[in-house]
């Protein structure tokens, strides 16, 4: 798209700022809305239209690297036009070099320099195109001065615009000139229902609709078209009015990053260099920096052509295209922050555990994390949230650690996220979290959900959905944070970083942090508690080795293992669920073919993210109804069956590292009745990763006993 931007000198100061609406602002700066609320209270002492149709991303780097300087006050057109020029030096060669046809001559023709308005009143109308054509008025409209332009050719070339210069006298005062051009402007927006008070009103509603969202213009009038439908023919202006009052942050979907501001030395040299036709030093042999998607975080890498703002290279992400295409002249609108807020101390972990249920490893490492939150937070220079690591084993029940933290911000007045990777551990939380805070909104996002522009004080989403928001929760808690696709993306954790408020906190939850976290936990740079016990009181299963050939080769021969068999059959005599994991989805119907045969009546499924039928068969194999499921790792976390035993076929392929090692280990022995379950490791030969699930398993072990945790004093072992 193209925006009108314009330079305003408020007290001598000036300031660049985009418009989607040039009414709205010709009504805040000239002062006359001062009677109603939320309207500007004093006139701005001069406006200068820097361009009323100009590719977006090239207005926000206008606004972006601006500063005001006090020769301002006496530039003529042609020093603001080389001002423009200087700024946008690299883009205009850029276009050049591809062919492109815009030059220098639009940004002469663009430009419209407005007396005080103490001398009359500016007023902007509109084309069909959205050009912005400024007017002045007086008390007699057959003497206005027009300053106009014709409209676009092939929608990216303007024609020399037609100058007229109309003598006018202005008879009245500045409260009459004020009155008068307040009535003519009042009566365009009649024409659309629009009334200066309602306006104030409908941006208030539109900033409460937008209050924590980051989202690109197709995905606003989505929202809007649900929750405002009234306002779906003039959006644009109640976007405007709060863009003025600082409730709403318009942005180009992907631009460089800001530009180090030019001082005034660097001005009057740049005029200096114009008047006497010095050439200008390194803005001609610049290279522009990298172009970022401001939604994602990733480096813009595609450049087309752009009927919307008639450039010949404008920049797109392809990083989140799945989300709508974003792109250097598309419109992406933020939300201003409001404060964090801060949270108490909270209950002792003595009363959090009998509020809500538990363990005294469980309250420990609430009770560390209710004090983190509690602890003011630091006021660095970067305005980053907090962050603490909730390092819990699986099955510990992490998520029921999280309720005392969630009931502490929630009870401060502030909004709550809880993130996953994955949809399914999304579909199991959210009735956990409804029957734990039943008087709460709870916002359920993923693909697909019906609750898609819903707020709530409570949102559960997988990590994609947070590339719609912007510093919206006071609490981020992230689970999995060492899952796909969460780990090492990172368009998901720029995306987690953004929904939180600068003065927010961050909560890691994980039983196999990443090696960078555990390192930062260790060397006490990063606040943590560790959680070394499942709730109800029993030692991990360790896993024990068992040597058989790789799973292709037994497809080949056409046979399983001996000693692989009678481990199964003692999982089945005992009737326990089994976890069978393989590492390639191609196996899962040869190995289901074997097994069959060697267990015939045995409710035997096989199940891969492949499987349309996916669902089922997990609800089955829950249900008791299917005994052995053969899977991949999309069963690796948040799965709980009770009695269950885990087999992990090629233990030593290098698609298993250590944590999914130990989260596969963890489907086993997470109920109380059954909390010693078998897990076995099948392979040929014995790996790094294979040892390294061991050893952290004993070493929770250890660390549990030590505290006092268990309730045996060793860990039972299987025959």
């Amino acid at each position: 798209m193209k925006a009108a931007v314009y330079a305003v000198d408020c007290d001598g100061r000036w300031k660049v700022w985009i418009t989607l609406d040039m009414r709205v602002d010709s009504l805040w700066w000239s002062g006359t809305g001062q009677e109603h609320e939320g309207w500007n209270s004093g006139a701005a002492d001069k406006l200068v239209l820097l361009s009323p149709s100009l590719p977006l991303g090239w207005a926000v780097k206008l606004r972006e690297s601006f500063q005001s300087i006090q020769t301002m006050q006496e530039w003529k057109e042609e020093d603001w036009a080389q001002y423009i020029a200087e700024v946008l030096s690299i883009e205009l060669r850029e276009e050049r070099e591809k062919g492109g046809q815009w030059d220098k001559g639009w940004i002469y023709e663009g430009i419209s320099i407005c007396p005080p308005f103490r001398e009359g009143s500016f007023q902007f109308s509109q084309s069909s195109r959205g050009e912005a054509r400024p007017e002045w008025i007086a008390e007699d409209r057959a003497s206005d001065l027009v300053r106009g332009h014709s409209e676009l050719e092939h929608g990216w070339k303007e024609s020399e615009a037609t100058k007229q210069t109309v003598s006018m006298k202005v008879e009245s005062a500045r409260e009459h000139t004020n009155l008068h051009s307040k009535a003519m402007v009042q009566a365009d927006y009649a024409e659309e229902g629009i009334g200066q008070l309602t306006l104030g009103a409908e941006a208030d509603q539109l900033g409460k609709a937008l209050a924590g969202r980051s989202l690109l213009q197709p995905e606003a009038e989505a929202l809007l078209a649900e929750v405002l439908p009234e306002l779906a023919g003039y959006w644009r202006a109640a976007a405007q009015l709060a863009h003025l009052q600082g409730r709403l942050r318009l942005e180009a979907a992907v631009r460089a990053p800001a530009l180090r501001r030019a001082g005034p030395g660097w001005a009057a040299r740049l005029l200096q260099a114009a008047a006497l036709r010095l050439p200008r030093r390194g803005a001609a042999t610049a290279r522009r920096a990298q172009m970022r998607c401001l939604r994602c975080g990733s480096a813009a890498t595609g450049r087309t052509a752009c009927a919307a703002c008639g450039l010949a290279g404008c920049a797109y992400c392809e990083a989140c295209l799945a989300l709508g295409r974003s792109r250097a002249c598309a419109l992406l609108l933020r939300s201003a922050a409001s404060p964090a807020v801060q949270c108490t101390a909270g209950a002792s972990p003595t009363v959090a555990a009998r509020r809500w249920g538990l363990s005294a490893a469980q309250a420990g490492a609430a009770g560390a994390a209710l004090g983190f939150l509690a602890e003011p937070r630091q006021r660095s220079a970067a305005k980053s949230p907090e962050r603490f690591l909730l390092w819990a084993v699986t099955g510990a029940g992490k998520t029921e650690i999280t309720f005392p933290l969630l009931d502490a911000v929630l009870a401060a007045g502030g909004r709550a996220l809880v993130a996953t990777p994955r949809r399914d551990v999304v579909l199991e939380l959210a009735p956990r979290l409804a029957r734990a805070f039943p008087a709460e909104t709870l916002a359920v996002l993923y693909g697909g959900s019906a609750d898609r522009w819903s707020d709530g004080r409570i949102t559960l989403a997988t990590t994609h959905q947070l590339l719609r928001f912007h510093q919206s929760f006071d609490l981020v808690i992230l689970d999995e944070v060492d899952a796909f696709p969460f780990h090492n993306d990172s368009m998901l954790a720029y995306a987690a970083e953004h929904a939180s408020k600068p003065r927010g906190s961050f909560i890691y939850l994980s039983a196999t942090p990443p090696k960078e976290l555990q390192h930062l936990a260790r060397s006490g740079k990063l606040p943590h508690a560790r959680v070394p016990v499942r709730f109800h009181g029993h030692p991990l299963p360790v896993p024990r080795h068992l040597e058989m050939a790789p799973v292709q080769q037994c497809l080949k021969r056409g046979f399983l293992p001996r000693a692989l068999l009678e481990a199964l059959r003692r999982s089945f005599t005992r009737q326990a669920q089994i976890f069978l994991f393989v590492s390639r989805i191609a196996h899962i119907e040869g190995i289901l073919t074997l097994l069959r045969r060697n267990f015939p009546g045995t409710a035997i499924e096989g199940t891969s993210s492949q499987d349309p039928a996916r669902a089922e068969k997990v609800a089955a194999f829950r249900s008791r109804i299917v005994s052995l499921l053969v899977t991949t790792t999309i069963l690796e976390r948040g799965v709980t069956v009770p009695r269950s035993d885990v087999f992990i076929l090629d233990a030593d392929s290098g698609l298993f590292d250590e944590a999914a090692l130990v989260q596969m280990a963890g489907r086993a022995g997470r109920s109380k009745d059954d909390p010693a379950g078998t897990v076995v490791f099948a392979s040929p030969q014995w790996t790094r990763s294979q040892r390294g699930a061991i050893s952290q398993i004993r070493t929770m072990n250890t660390i549990a006993r030590r505290q006092g945790y268990l309730s045996i004093s060793k860990p039972h072992r299987r025959k």
